[in-house]
């Protein structure tokens, strides 16, 4: 094998960097630290955490009610509600919509789902 032969992990990196120059991955970036460095928007995700995992816990000990449920939503529609979560999520759905065509782009010659199953195992 030469020393100029490209192995199918450096095509990996490759499609790697390539991805990270995408404009939706872009936007997904500066989202994300936009939403990262937001102290209300963060303040609000931890709310929503904190009342989600609440809302868990009292689902497993059969204690979970309805109006513990509007209030986990509530609070997630206010979350979402917020121009730079709303950003963020927009753009999380951009991107993942052009790494599902990725995905099928690779998997189209291949007799699996490359993303679906490339990194499991034993799916009925």
């Amino acid at each position: 094998m030469s020393a100029e032969a490209i192995t199918v992990e450096d095509l990996g990196r490759q499609l790697g960097d390539r991805i990270t120059q995408l404009p939706e991955y872009e936007r997904f970036e500066a989202a994300r630290t936009a939403v990262e460095n937001d102290d209300a928007v963060q303040e609000k995700i931890d709310e929503f955490e904190g009342l989600r995992q609440e809302f868990m816990a009292a689902q497993q000990t059969g204690q979970a009610t309805q109006s513990g449920l509007n209030e986990v939503q509530r609070v997630q529609e206010d979350l979402h509600s917020m121009p730079k979560m709303a950003e963020y999520l927009d753009a999380q759905e951009e991107l993942t919509d052009r790494l599902a065509a990725v995905n099928e782009a690779i998997s189209e010659p291949l007799s699996i789902d490359f993303g679906g199953e490339a990194g499991g195992c034993c799916h009925d």
